[in-house]
């Protein structure tokens, strides 16, 4: 079978709202290539556990890469996908090059490679992400969570992933009542559910994504602790939680903080993340409109998390 390799040249800032376009175009597979992450510093407790080639990597800027499937339809869909991503400026968000590229490639080509660019990473004190590919022995104390990234979802190592998961290490004690909105892979309810949270509603409007986290879930053993559902956000979600994770753009983060507000109980907290640092301010003033208190903002890279409470 023959694939189309897209190609795009943007920025660190769009890598998520140019890898959501992708899939919602129905890619069969994302690859990240970040110059960031040849020299990441990770602090005394993080890091990369393996090594990274400079070759695979472009000079500056960010270069995503997805693929479809050679078909009739294939012109179409690329035209889609090149007019959603130019609309992403009206959000603010910076494209860079925003140079598109296509070659044709061969399945054998791409359907293994691209696991190279997946390795075992240390996110937190306890919880390391292993790809399911990968072999790897936990030293005493540390937890893993395995994970099939599945189309396009990625294995938990952005520095938004990272941040959430160091935030939900904090907060949880054990016993919480937890949603995690926008769910994606499900990496972060399985964080959630290995932290000692008692229940996890995970949350995502993409039904691939649903199957995605589900079957990582099952995958992880906690399906005992995480349910995932099809829901918008928190539309028509009832009852009151402990926590409120959201992972997602900080457009949306500010459109719902009422929302988050009233599925909190008193006390409550709420963890977001996908904050570019140029727009920390922006969800700061929200949140605090919203009623919530800033206890913390956490910060990698040009990413930002807060940490708030009800």
């Amino acid at each position: 079978m023959k694939w189309s390799e897209f190609s795009i040249h943007t920025t660190q800032e769009a890598v998520e709202p140019v890898c959501h376009i992708l899939h919602e175009a129905g890619a069969s597979g994302v690859v990240i290539e970040d110059p960031t992450d040849l020299v990441k510093e990770w602090g005394v407790h993080y890091g990369e556990i393996y090594q990274l080639s400079p070759d695979d990597y472009p000079e500056e800027g960010v270069m995503i890469k997805a693929y479809f499937p050679v078909n009739h339809s294939l012109d179409r869909t690329i035209e889609e996908i090149k007019l959603a991503i130019n609309t992403l400026v009206t959000h603010d968000i910076d494209l860079g090059h925003n140079k598109v590229q296509l070659v044709e490639v061969h399945e054998e080509d791409w359907a293994t490679a691209w696991k190279k660019y997946y390795k075992p990473v240390k996110v937190s004190n306890s919880l390391t992400i292993v790809p399911t590919w990968e072999e790897y022995q936990p030293e005493k104390g540390e937890t893993t969570i395995e994970l099939d990234p599945g189309m396009a979802f990625g294995t938990g190592t952005h520095p938004t992933t990272i941040l959430c998961i160091q935030s939900l290490e904090k907060v949880l004690k054990g016993g919480e009542q937890v949603i995690d909105v926008g769910t994606g892979s499900g990496v972060l309810s399985i964080a959630a559910a290995k932290l000692g949270a008692k229940t996890v509603l995970g949350l995502d409007l993409d039904d691939i994504a649903v199957k995605s986290a589900r079957m990582n879930v099952m995958l992880n053993q906690v399906d005992d602790v995480v349910s995932v559902e099809q829901n918008n956000l928190l539309e028509q979600i009832a009852g009151q939680y402990d926590v409120v994770v959201a992972n997602i753009l900080a457009e949306i983060i500010v459109r719902f903080v009422q929302d988050a507000a009233a599925v909190l109980k008193p006390g409550g907290t709420y963890i977001t993340s996908g904050i570019i640092k140029r727009k920390k301010q922006d969800v700061q003033d929200a949140l605090i409109q919203g009623g919530f208190s800033i206890k913390e903002v956490i910060e990698l890279e040009d990413w930002v998390a807060i940490i708030a409470t009800k």
